[in-house]
């Protein structure tokens, strides 16, 4: 059953160039990394073709300000690793998902994904063991205007 602003989706198999960061601000030294490499390929131009997603890696733990936070932007067959960019398959999954716009206030994704979660509970979806996910609608450096979906693995 999807309600307003959830909907159920199936994300297809890809191929993914990684980028990774842990700190106490894992987000920007992944996502640096990742345009450093990607820019100049032209890969952050079209992101309906090289659509960037991210996941905390490992997530955060209570007492510790230090996380991992990894960026992926699909990538073309035959796209070669480089630096510390690695090239993985993403073998696709089953997923509940809801949009977040963050508007300057970050805060607002933890609570986004609480109330996807209780959703996926509510409804009967059994948590899947493929990774959660948060897609970026936009430049994810751009915390006023930044728009994501987050992706809750489910079974199907």
């Amino acid at each position: 059953m999807n309600s307003p602003g959830i909907h159920l989706v199936r994300l297809e198999p890809m191929l993914v160039a990684t980028a990774y960061g842990f700190g106490e601000n894992p987000e920007e030294i992944a996502w640096q990394t990742l345009v450093a490499w990607a820019m100049p390929k032209c890969l952050l131009d079209d992101e309906e073709v090289h659509p960037i997603f991210g996941m905390n890696n490992p997530y955060p733990r209570p007492g510790s300000a230090k996380y991992g936070y990894e960026f992926w932007i699909k990538v073309d067959p035959g796209t070669e690793p480089e630096g510390c960019i690695r090239i993985e398959e993403f073998f696709g999954g089953f997923y509940a998902v809801t949009t977040c716009k963050v508007e300057g206030t970050p805060e607002k994704i933890p609570l986004e994904w609480q109330k996807l979660a209780a959703w996926c509970k509510e409804n009967h979806h059994q948590l899947g063991h493929h990774p959660a996910l948060e897609h970026f609608l936009g430049n994810p450096a751009n915390l006023q205007e930044l728009v994501m979906e987050l992706y809750c693995p489910i079974e199907q």
